[in-house]
């Protein structure tokens, strides 16, 4: 497979890469940790990990073992998801291109000759040290931005403005523990709404608005997790569609994938 991108990462930013990507005609592997942690369910692969399949606006990916089964896969043109939280799969099939679309702020281990063109997203990536090119991933105008030499910009920890509201969007664990969410996803809540237990902790909403993502019950969580996410404009339907700033992100990687593999000589 000439055109083969392993794409590390599944949550919703890693999900709209991997969506652009297939669409342009990519074949794609993903790689995710055991329990992923994504919060926007409805529109990550990742969930493919929980539940045998996910299918994210017509594209549909699948849960497998091992590398055969992902190879198959791919002939039947659906994305494979498999847990390989260290890449090993990228040495067996030595794909075009490496994808870190993580999202840990900081380099799990992707290197420079994992493949001819290697690209990491957002912060903690140098490109030309451990990335061809790195994909700006803070709002704004530099979003989706092509970086071939240098670093993104750093983490403000700050989610972006929807609705004059950006911290009070988020809720993050108060303690580390078991988590067991009270709502689900598309549901209208209000601000002081209860959402969510940590072991005995409460976890309330700061606005209204409908909950466009909550972590699945059952998992273990550490204080300052991010566990849910609030839209301000309650639109249900965004609940069910790649965001914006994932569309703009995945155009940057697309660019680079395109420029690195065409470049005029």
């Amino acid at each position: 497979m000439k055109n083969l991108v392993i794409v590390r990462g599944g949550g919703d930013l890693a999900t709209g890469i991997i969506h652009r990507i297939w669409r342009a005609g990519f074949d794609v592997i993903v790689t995710e940790i055991d329990y992923p942690m994504a919060i926007r369910r409805t529109v990550c692969f990742a969930e493919a990990v929980y539940s045998m399949e996910m299918e994210v606006e017509g594209v549909k990916a699948q849960w497998v073992s091992n590398e055969l089964q992902a190879r198959e896969i791919l002939r039947k043109g659906i994305i494979p998801i498999l847990v390989d939280v260290k890449g090993q799969i990228i040495k067996k099939v030595k794909p075009f291109a490496v994808v870190d679309a993580i999202i840990a702020k900081k380099n799990l281990g992707t290197l420079l000759t994992d493949a001819s063109i290697v690209i990491g997203v957002g912060p903690g990536f140098t490109a030309g040290e451990d990335v061809h090119a790195v994909i700006e991933t803070k709002r704004g105008h530099n979003l989706g931005r092509v970086i071939t030499n240098g670093a993104a910009a750093p983490n403000t920890s700050i989610p972006g403005v929807i609705k004059g509201f950006t911290s009070e969007r988020v809720l993050y664990a108060p303690a580390s523990g078991f988590f067991r969410g009270c709502r689900r996803i598309t549901d209208l809540v209000q601000a002081d709404e209860l959402i969510a237990y940590v072991n005995d902790s409460e976890i309330r909403a700061k606005i209204s608005g409908v909950l466009r993502g909550i972590l699945h019950d059952g998992l273990t969580v550490d204080t300052g997790t991010k566990i849910a996410d609030i839209d301000p404009r309650g639109e249900k339907e965004h609940c069910f569609t790649i965001s914006d700033k994932a569309r703009a992100i995945a155009g940057g990687v697309l660019e680079a994938l395109m420029m690195f593999s065409n470049i005029r000589k």
